[in-house]
């Protein structure tokens, strides 16, 4: 027993104690720990305690230096990026805006997708400017089909107009077919300063109608310009017409973008979106070229077929061209106010309380390419007394009760179109009225009307009735009066611009107040 417990001192007996405890780590000697001379080896010393310390605090640190993304997000023209601790160095790592994941740093070594993510972001910095509104993009995805077709379709035309005159064949005569081409073009600019001259106004006010109906009347004279092979001999008149249907458009188109463009303009950057807007043009029309040129080439060994091409293709790629152009105007959302959208805005809140946004009134407004007939509530004009029209007596009394703090008068009158009669209200501003007393004239004339029946008895009745007239007036200036702060507020919280209101050449008329 004695020998069995004995433990020498010597460094090979250490050793080779220990070599036996690595190789039989399950077994205890519980004879030793017995014993109590011996109870104190059995204790962990203090240099064991401070390796498992050192052991804790090193897996601590190794869990601490994980792979950690910072919530930093840098975007610049190239992409987006996101800055990233790997335990040493911090990095900048792009994430193209999507989710980001640990995993996805293997793949960021791809040169096929770095290419691609390249070459996409360099197209969409090269055709799109950086901020933008929500729906710019759809509306340059429906001017890309709008550009295409029509760029196709002129291509095919020229070329029709240079079989017109002769070109490419024995007969032609350079001289004649250059004065017919300058005489085009002469008439064709002389009609475009007319017509931008007699319709300044409408661009403003009636910008979508416009823009389509011209985008109408340029498809028309494509068609045009497609006859003069047909009839060599008229080819100056024919396309001088064509010529003049093309200026016409070009000047709409040229009047009406900046406010497009302005409409797209988030960030005061018109001259950005503009620029963009050009090189989206030159994009899109070299497309349409090689689209007419593509089709050529398919048909250059039958004379017949590529002479009989243009008018296979003209009514559907003019389908194409006057669709694309009626679902980008849809989501051009202007924020100025005119005569129609401000009336929109007023009627919606005396019957709801509350604005609607530009994006909605530009959704109920539409093209209005056909004035909608047989309104059921009493048409608003904003203008002065037309001597033609029927002034209720009623009417004549407003003008008596005027004083010189009156910016404004709401009255009644009645045309006559034919046999058809049309009752309305009248606005009339006076010289010098800003935009609150148009809009507040307006909101009265639009209260008038919704407490006024939409019937013809009454409200001559009302225009006999002197008394009846004025009270209701006088509520109703009441309630403008005192939803006029208000609303104005809320328009401007919406993003409508409240400082000016577009008005038409015959809403600008004022009249002056004298007294005696």
């Amino acid at each position: 027993m004695q020998s069995a417990i004995r433990i020498s001192t010597s460094n090979s007996s250490i050793n080779f104690s220990s070599q036996w405890e690595k190789q039989h780590k399950p077994q205890i000697f519980l004879p030793i720990k017995q014993i109590p001379c011996f109870r104190r080896l059995t204790e962990p010393p203090s240099s064991l305690k401070t390796s498992f310390q050192f052991d804790f605090e090193e897996e601590k640190l190794r869990k601490e230096i994980t792979p950690t993304l910072l919530p930093v997000v840098i975007r610049q023209s190239h992409g987006v990026s996101r800055y990233f601790w790997d335990g040493n160095d911090l990095k900048l790592v792009s994430i193209d805006g999507k989710p980001f994941c640990f995993s996805s740093f293997d793949d960021l070594g791809d040169g096929y997708r770095r290419l691609f993510r390249s070459c996409s972001l360099g197209v969409r910095n090269f055709l799109f400017p950086r901020e933008i509104n929500e729906n710019y993009l759809q509306y340059v995805k429906w001017k890309f089909l709008h550009r295409v077709f029509s760029s196709a379709l002129q291509v095919l035309a020229t070329q029709a107009m240079f079989r017109a005159i002769g070109i490419g064949y024995a007969r032609s005569l350079p001289s004649a077919a250059a004065l017919n081409w300058v005489l085009k073009d002469g008439l064709g600019r002389l009609s475009r300063c007319i017509y931008t001259a007699s319709l300044a106004s409408a661009f403003d006010t009636n910008l979508k109608r416009v823009r389509f109906s011209t985008s109408v009347v340029f498809s028309l004279s494509i068609g045009v310009e497609l006859m003069t092979p047909a009839f060599p001999q008229y080819f100056l008149l024919l396309a001088s017409i064509a010529n003049i249907a093309k200026q016409i458009s070009l000047a709409c188109y040229l009047a009406t973008g900046t406010a497009v463009h302005r409409s797209f303009a988030v960030a005061d950057n018109l001259g950005e979106v503009s620029a963009k807007a050009q090189i989206q043009t030159v994009c899109f029309d070299n497309l349409g070229l090689m689209l007419a040129a593509a089709l050529n080439i398919l048909l250059k060994n039958n004379q017949r077929l590529q002479a009989g091409l243009p008018f296979v293709v003209y009514p559907i790629f003019t389908a194409i061209d006057l669709y694309g152009i009626y679902q980008s105007l849809k989501h051009v959302h202007l924020q100025t106010l005119t005569k129609d959208r401000l009336e929109m805005i007023i009627d919606t809140w005396i019957q709801f309380r509350y604005v609607p946004s530009p994006a909605e009134v530009s959704k109920r407004e539409g093209i209005n390419f056909f004035p909608s007939k047989g309104r059921p509530k009493w048409p608003v004009r904003i203008g002065g007394l037309n001597p033609r029209f029927q002034i209720p007596k009623a009417s004549m009394m407003a003008m008596r009760s005027l004083c010189k703090d009156d910016f404004y008068f709401v009255c009644m009158e009645v045309c006559f179109h034919g046999f058809q009669r049309t009752e309305g209200i009248l606005l009339c501003l006076r010289e010098g009225a800003n935009t609150a007393d148009i809009i507040m004239g307006l909101l009265q004339a639009c209260y008038i009307r919704e407490r006024l029946p939409c019937k013809t008895k009454i409200l001559e009745d009302c225009g006999g009735s002197n008394k009846e007239w004025f009270k209701v007036t006088n509520d109703c200036k009441r309630s403008a009066r005192e939803d006029m702060e208000l609303l104005n507020e809320k328009m401007v919280e919406l993003g409508w611009a409240c400082k000016n209101i577009l008005l038409s050449t015959d809403e600008q008329s004022r009249f002056s107040f004298i007294e005696d």
